[in-house]
């Protein structure tokens, strides 16, 4: 066997060998399954995993940018005369600390409890104004606290505690800075109810005593039974469903807090996330493949029906306190859960909501880009990689009777501020993703990788046969000419040669004294002669 037949034979028995290897891994799926089970291992909440660390102290920084509505025709608004006019002032950007404290792991390791206190820390070269300067025009949000307070008394107690504030020089509408409204002041209106009631806190701001504390006490599962599991939460405050919303559905505490999600996410599924500020859980939907800094990712945003009115979405009549008593679509009243104004919540300039809100304030443009509340995931990993959560705070102006400063309003759902929470993957934590996600594509593929060897192999045995066959040929018609060509050769050559008869004349013969020299003894003589025909 030539060395030629011995390459062509360790060929052929390497690729049939990658080949029925590689189609049989890719079959049973060895190492897709091998690395998926070896991802829902490590990426969990489990004592000493490493994701846990990342999950106490996030890398990425989180970013809040507050923008408020100043209203610049509070008094053609009151009077009846026009409707509220407003420009949007901001941002006012603080960068947002969020670690994990007092962890303690339950029930052996497969619960774990933490709270999440937040700390607020502002950027002066992020923000578009001095909030210790800039002053801004809105509802006078304690005078709507007072007066919703006073809805179900008498008429002649409303009137009473109506000229009591018309005394003090208290207004619908107030003109504060923005760090006042939003950090707290002294209101002159708390300040004299505390003295009837002690209970009361004489100071106001949007965001007062929110800085340095936490939205409640969080046990969350840590995905060691079950990775379906993984970071959602099972009690809040000590308690696993609440109990100010109609339905039990709607007091379900489903999902996560949005930091983390199970791997392995489907574009199908739906994903729940409960907001605390909400007090509410809320779901979002696939809507397009991103990438982030060379990550792939899956957006997911809050679709239309999350605030959708009951006859668009059943499921939200739980929502509607007392039942019945619904909103129209893209709006949520919270004030069952926080006491004092009618405070109602929506996207940023009633983005989703009703037509009829957007046109009733002037200075209202929503639009998706600017609006929307969207997560960016990876869906190997379950990790957000950019994460953006737009709210906005409203307040329900309507007619009081024995308040006449309102005698003039109709029910209004007005903006006071809305904001815009941020956070992107970090350079260090991308490049740790990248490197990850290549290894898992590369383990997960590697019986592709095989298949296309062996294919790879398969083409070059079949060069090597032709090539092999070929050569073959060639030297057989090598042979068959330089056989052909001998034998013409040894044709020609006793064609041209032919053989004359013995002489049978006498020597003395005069022809042949003529043309001959004399000879003793016949003799043979050889001439060349035209060639025989046979």
């Amino acid at each position: 066997m030539t060395r030629r037949s011995c390459a062509i034979y360790a060929t052929g028995i390497v690729c049939a060998h990658l080949l029925i290897l590689g189609i049989a891994l890719l079959v049973a799926q060895v190492f897709q399954t091998m690395i998926q089970e070896r991802i829902k291992k490590e990426i969990t909440l489990a004592e000493n995993s490493r994701v846990l660390e990342g999950w106490i102290n996030p890398p990425p920084p989180v970013y809040m940018q507050y923008f408020f509505f100043n209203v610049t025709n509070p008094n053609e608004f009151l009077a009846g005369k026009e409707k509220p006019k407003v420009t949007q002032i901001g941002p006012y950007t603080y960068r947002e600390y969020r670690p994990r404290e007092n962890v303690t792991f339950l029930e052996n390791g497969t619960k774990i409890f933490a709270t999440n206190p937040k700390s607020f820390v502002f950027l002066r070269n992020m923000s578009s104004g001095d909030p210790e300067v800039d002053r801004v025009i809105t509802v006078n949000i304690p005078f709507i606290a007072v007066m919703n307070e006073l809805n179900s008394y008498s008429f002649f107690l409303r009137s009473a505690v109506s000229m009591w504030m018309g005394s003090m020089g208290i207004e619908v509408f107030m003109n504060r800075t923005v760090h006042e409204v939003l950090w707290g002041f002294k209101d002159p209106l708390l300040s004299k109810l505390q003295s009837f009631r002690p209970e009361v806190d004489e100071h106001f701001g949007l965001m007062y005593n929110k800085n340095g504390t936490h939205e409640g006490e969080f046990v969350f599962h840590t995905g060691e039974k079950n990775y379906m599991d993984y970071g959602k939460i099972d009690t809040w405050n000590g308690i696993s469903q609440m109990n100010w919303w109609s339905s039990n559905q709607s007091n379900m505490i489903n999902g996560t807090d949005g930091s983390v999600f199970h791997t392995f996410l489907s574009r199908k599924e739906l994903l729940y996330i409960f907001a605390a500020d909400l007090c509410r859980s809320i779901h979002l939907g696939y809507v397009a493949d991103k990438e982030v800094k060379g990550i792939p990712a899956f957006r997911f945003a809050p679709p239309s029906d999350v605030l959708a009115p009951p006859d668009e979405n059943p499921s939200n009549a739980g929502f509607c306190v007392p039942a019945g008593d619904c909103l129209g679509k893209g709006v949520l009243k919270v004030s069952v859960c926080r006491q004092g104004a009618p405070i109602v919540v929506s996207f940023p300039h009633f983005y989703q909501a009703d037509e009829r809100y957007i046109k009733a304030i002037d200075g209202m443009n929503p639009n998706e880009e600017e609006h929307e509340t969207y997560l960016d995931i990876n869906p190997t990993t379950g990790v957000p990689i950019r994460a953006c959560k737009r709210a906005q705070l409203n307040v329900i102006l309507k007619r009081v009777s024995g308040f006449p400063k309102t005698k003039f309003l109709n029910e209004t759902i007005f903006p006071i501020m809305y904001v815009n929470e941020t956070a992107t993957i970090d350079d260090e934590s991308a490049a740790q993703m990248r490197t990850l996600l290549l290894i898992v594509t590369i383990v997960s593929n590697f019986p592709v990788i095989i298949v296309g060897l062996g294919a790879i192999l398969l083409v070059v045995l079949i060069l090597l046969v032709c090539r092999n066959r070929q050569r073959k040929v060639k030297n057989n018609e090598v042979k068959r000419i330089d056989f052909t060509e001998a034998f013409h050769s040894f044709a020609t050559a006793k064609d041209e040669t032919a053989y004359t008869q013995v002489s049978n004349q006498a020597e003395d013969s005069p022809e042949n004294r003529t043309n001959q020299p004399s000879r003793n003894g016949s003799y043979i003589a050889m001439s060349p002669v035209e060639a025989q025909k046979c």
